[in-house]
Order: C-alpha cells, then structure tokens, then sequence
C-alpha cells in the first residue's frame, strides 16, 4: 500500500520561511518522479515544483527563485523549501508521485497523492 505523508506545514509570516517533507512507502522511490501541487479554498489544484529521477527539477512561474524541491532516495523522502512567502501562498500543499514524468506539470499524470499539510502565511 502506498502512502505519502507530508510534514512540516504551519503558520508563517510574510516573507517567512517553511520546509515541507514528504515520507513515501510502498513503492520504489528512486523510480518516481515527485512533485508539489497546493489547493486554496475555491481554486484549482496549481502545480508548484517536481523533480525527476534523475534530480532534474521544475517550477510553477510564481515560486521560481524562491522556492526549492529536493529529494533524498535514500530516505524516501521529497523537500520543499519555501522562502520569502506571501499571503495569497496559503493552500493546502500536497506532494504526490508520478511513474511516468512525461508532463510533470500536469496533475493528472500522478499515481497517488497525500493528504495534504496545511499553510497559512499571515500578513
């Protein structure tokens, strides 16, 4: 059974920092690439950073420069920090896998999610 569980959400002032963690299980982490989408009330599921296999990465427009994916096989495990945050970033982010990594942009190209950790970024 596959499980993803992220960690590290909270509250945050603006321009504050957060480092989210995702701990995967049930499949072969090395095999997937992994990425970072976040939902706020009302909107659509906004794709925010993957990273590949192979340690190649991308960035939604918005977080370039400022946000960072990495990844640790040996650990199962897929990061994001998250520096200099702003108010309108308050979402619910949840990392997720994709076996196929053709279009990781793309929401509907994961295999399985988590269930999301909440972040707030006050003003």
């Amino acid at each position: 059974q596959v499980q993803l569980t992220e960690s590290g959400g909270g509250l945050v002032q603006a321009g504050g920092s957060l480092r989210l963690s995702c701990a995967a299980s049930g499949l072969t982490f090395s095999r997937y690439a992994m990425g970072w989408f976040r939902q706020a009330p009302g909107k659509e599921r906004e794709f925010v950073a993957a990273i590949r296999m192979g340690g190649s990465t991308d960035y939604g427009d918005s977080v370039k420069g400022r946000f960072t994916i990495s990844r640790d096989n040996a650990k199962n495990t897929v990061y994001l920090q998250m520096n200099s945050l702003k108010p309108e970033e308050t979402a619910v982010y949840y990392c997720a896998a994709d076996l196929k990594a053709l279009e990781v942009s793309n929401k509907d190209e994961y295999n399985y999610w988590g269930q999301g950790t909440q972040v707030t970024v006050s003003s």
